[in-house]
């Protein structure tokens, strides 16, 4: 894994809006913002796939994001996580999760949360999450973006 650099960011957005259902669309421009104000941030090295995730500190408006800042006092929220269709089943995102894991306790924090679709589902990520020992914690419906989600965390 790797640090995001200038260069993959083409790619990391082509790979995030093909998959904006799971994660919402964004722009160039929006991409780079989100990823100067993140705690942590990988990529594959060939681009394949990434993690985002800001900590309780972050200046972001994500619904919810502020959702788990409203409860928690010390967090870090995975905001994205996205693998290609061609690298799936490789062990990517338990390697992006390891590394999250590893700087999150380094840096003191407890948590590491995140939600999942659950309208419309997402059977792969829940059964991801599930694995690596998630637990819901709450739920909303989205109106603005027309989906529910499973609010999760995990103490670390």
């Amino acid at each position: 894994m790797r640090h995001i650099l200038q260069s993959n960011m083409p790619a990391l957005l082509s790979l995030n809006n093909a998959h904006a259902v799971e994660l919402s669309k964004l722009t160039l421009e929006r991409l780079g913002q989100l990823l100067a104000i993140s705690f942590y941030s990988c990529t594959a090295p060939d681009a394949s796939g990434f993690l985002m995730c800001f900590d309780q500190y972050a200046d972001y408006d994500s619904f919810n994001f502020l959702w788990f800042k409203a409860r928690y006092q010390r967090f870090v929220y995975i905001d994205r996580v996205v693998v290609s269709p061609a690298a799936r089943g490789k062990g990517l995102a338990g390697r992006f999760y390891a590394g999250l894991s590893e700087k999150a306790a380094s840096s003191g924090h407890t948590m590491i949360t995140c939600e999942v679709n659950s309208d419309p589902p997402n059977p792969a990520s829940d059964a991801f999450h599930n694995r690596l020992g998630f637990v819901e914690v709450g739920q909303a419906r989205l109106a603005h973006a027309e989906k529910s989600v499973r609010f999760l965390a995990k103490d670390i």
